[in-house]
């Protein structure tokens, strides 16, 4: 390594001899900066400080603060970083946020079996046009952080929010058999449950009715956009639970034939059957109605009746039931059996539910729900 010369005659030996051990090769040779104050301050014996204390002394200061600088900050970043990797997680998919994190482009994703639900507040724009926006804000805010802490007790995924539209999807991005129509139903019926005994705090004495569609089919995933990215569902199965939970009633789970059949090999639903039902976009349907879970024993609110059309609703104030009282006669508690028993009526062609046709913002959600 390059070192400078320095003659004898340039400083006294003992200084010189002090510089070369500075330099040395080998850096446990080299003295710390408090070693070289102590051997300055013996070489001057007690002298007036010169210009070369100062300098040590100064450069030791520095030393001592900017490793503490450095630590701090580096704690810092690590845990921004941290934040800003469970924000992430929070919006999307671990595998996705891990993907994005790495710099991995995001392929779209085919699934070949899901269940899809949808749910909505049947009058929320009587309630919003009797309320301020921030009590809207607040109203659906502690609507949603309990749904949001229900959903965590299930295999499920919350797409999203859009205004008093709640959309969670079982069985992707993580495959989970056919577990996911029976994850799917049972949050339905806890949903329904809890919502039956929220309260709104500026409106006491208003019951939040839910109405809830769900379905089974195939669909397809894939990350939209690079600002603000979006998990975004496509395919007819996102539809068709648009229409179910649009052709629906108030505290009630309104679901397709495919998610009954899956209901039907896992056991233990109990399902009433609606009737024909006109999709839009796809005519005439068999859907049903699902009341209760065997073992299920939250209490559910009891609903409106339905008119002769299927489709019109006394409005009502709900009442709490025992899941036991609200299931399907033929199928009571004592039954033993483990298939769900569907109470079948008379076949009748029914028309969406006319009060709300499916207008609201989600309409034009990028889950290809025209």
């Amino acid at each position: 390594m390059c070192r400078p010369s320095v003659s004898q005659q340039a400083a006294p030996p003992q200084y010189i001899q002090i510089m070369k051990r500075c330099w040395s090769e080998q850096p446990q040779m080299r003295p710390d900066y408090e070693q070289l104050n102590v051997e300055f301050n013996e070489l001057n014996k007690g002298k007036k400080t010169n210009i070369v204390d100062t300098m040590f002394k100064m450069l030791e200061k520095y030393s001592n603060n900017l490793e503490e600088i450095v630590r701090d900050r580096t704690i810092a970043l690590e845990e921004e970083k941290k934040k800003t990797e469970n924000l992430l997680t929070q919006m999307l998919p671990l595998s996705v946020a891990q993907s994005l994190l790495m710099g991995q482009p995001v392929e779209p994703e085919s699934f070949d079996d899901v269940t899809i639900y949808f749910s909505d507040i049947v009058g929320f724009t009587s309630i919003s046009a009797m309320s301020t926006p921030i009590q809207v804000v607040n109203l659906l805010n502690d609507l949603y952080t309990m749904f949001d802490a229900t959903i965590d007790d299930y295999d499920v995924y919350k797409v999203e929010t859009i205004g008093d539209a709640y959309m969670v999807s079982s069985g992707l991005p993580t495959r989970n058999g056919h577990r996911h129509a029976a994850e799917i139903s049972t949050m339905a019926l806890d949903l329904l449950s809890q919502c039956g005994q929220f309260t709104i705090r500026h409106m006491p004495d208003m019951p939040l009715r839910l109405r809830i569609g769900l379905h089974t089919g195939p669909c397809v995933t894939g990350v939209v956009g690079l600002r603000m990215p979006r998990y975004c569902l496509f395919g007819d199965t996102v539809n068709t639970a648009s229409r179910m939970e649009s052709t629906g009633a108030s505290f009630r789970i309104h679901i397709s034939e495919s998610t009954k059949n899956k209901l039907d090999i896992i056991g233990g639903y109990h399902v009433m059957c609606r009737g024909e039902v006109e999709l839009k976009g796809k005519g005439l349907a068999r859907t049903y109605w699902l009341t209760g879970k065997e073992g299920f024993t939250k209490p559910l609110p009891v609903p409106p009746e339905l008119g002769n059309g299927q489709h019109t609703e006394a409005p009502v104030t709900p009442k709490l039931a025992s899941n036991s009282t609200n299931a399907v006669t033929t199928a009571g508690a004592t039954t033993p059996t483990t298939t769900p028993t569907t109470t079948t009526t008379p076949t009748t062609k029914t028309t969406p539910n006319g009060s709300k046709n499916n207008s609201k913002g989600v309409k034009g959600h990028t889950t290809n729900r025209l």
